[in-house]
């Protein structure tokens, strides 16, 4: 997908007849740790790491720093720049810092952002502003550090930002929600969210936990097999190395990683279909969404 063809606006492009086909049934693409572009390798571990590996750092941070950056880095692209190439799912990492008396919000992956979560999503507000009949899914999840006031106080700012743009929680969902006003469907994983109607609930994340091709296929094909879920549900095209992979290639990153992967990826994914079947997909989220040659890592024939 080039953006210059008009990838920043494919849902407003889409034909007249599939306007009222759900979103369920369409492919959408997606970003996996959509924010890690940003991780700010000075920041503190977020304190779900183990105390053994917050010892490790401590002695040895000139080591650990910048493998930590290599492997918690999945995206090289801006949120706006994101939008513009066709994302229209964004995997939404949310913590509170420890210590930290400010409300302030950041966006997480073993280290914290340099951006707030606030000023981001005031990003993507500004940008459907000027992209009135484009609808995002933003999936909230994590909240590491919020407790109860601080939720309310966050989910009191993500009403004020979107406000009309807002969908509230309804049976089905059609590309034409544009025709009400309503751009942002927002997922937001945590009881605290319960009684607020335009807030939905946690989104399903077929996540592999593997780190080559054959593996993360496997096991989405593996969930097709189950069948798929009631509502948006999302396809983890991401690899996932744990330590002793890390150790053993110390070399590589997470996007020299996925770049060996992706031709296999794309080739499983071109296979895939949308739609109501039990065997289709809906969201595709991946790692670094624009592969090596600058082609769309999910330019499937799904769109």
């Amino acid at each position: 997908c080039d953006m210059d063809l008009g990838c920043q606006d494919w849902m407003s492009a889409l034909p007249a007849e599939l306007w009222d086909v759900p979103l369920t049934n369409l492919a959408i693409p997606g970003s996996h740790d959509a924010m890690s572009y940003c991780l700010d390798i000075n920041s503190p571990l977020v304190p779900s790491e183990s105390d053994f590996f917050r010892l490790l750092d401590r002695l040895f941070s000139c080591f650990t720093r910048p493998a930590i950056f290599r492997w918690a880095t999945t995206q090289d692209k801006s949120i706006e720049e994101q939008l513009s190439m066709g994302i229209r799912f964004f995997d939404l990492r949310v913590a509170h810092k420890p210590n930290d008396s400010s409300s302030d919000l950041y966006f997480t992956h073993v280290i914290y952002t340099h951006l707030t979560v606030l000023e981001t999503l005031s990003s993507v507000a500004t940008w459907l502003d000027s992209h009135p009949k484009e609808i995002v899914i933003l999936a909230c999840s994590h909240f590491e550090g919020l407790e109860d006031k601080l939720h309310q106080l966050f989910i009191f700012s993500l009403k004020k930002l979107f406000g009309s743009k807002l969908c509230p929680q309804v049976s089905v969902l059609h590309v034409h929600l544009w025709a009400s006003g309503y751009q942002v469907v927002l997922s937001y994983d945590s009881q605290s969210a319960a009684r607020h109607q335009e807030l939905w609930p946690a989104i399903p994340y077929w996540w592999a936990n593997q780190h080559t091709a054959q593996g993360v296929i496997s096991y989405l094909d593996w969930n097709k097999d189950l069948g798929r879920p009631e509502g948006f549900f999302v396809s983890g095209l991401n690899l996932t190395a744990d330590r002793y992979y890390i150790t053993e290639n110390p070399k590589q990153s997470l996007r020299t990683l996925t770049f060996s992967n992706w031709e296999c990826l794309r080739k499983w994914l071109e296979e895939q279909a949308p739609g109501s079947d039990p065997k289709s997909l809906n969201i595709i989220a991946g790692d670094f969404v624009f592969a090596p040659k600058g082609q769309m890592f999910f330019d499937a024939k799904a769109l």
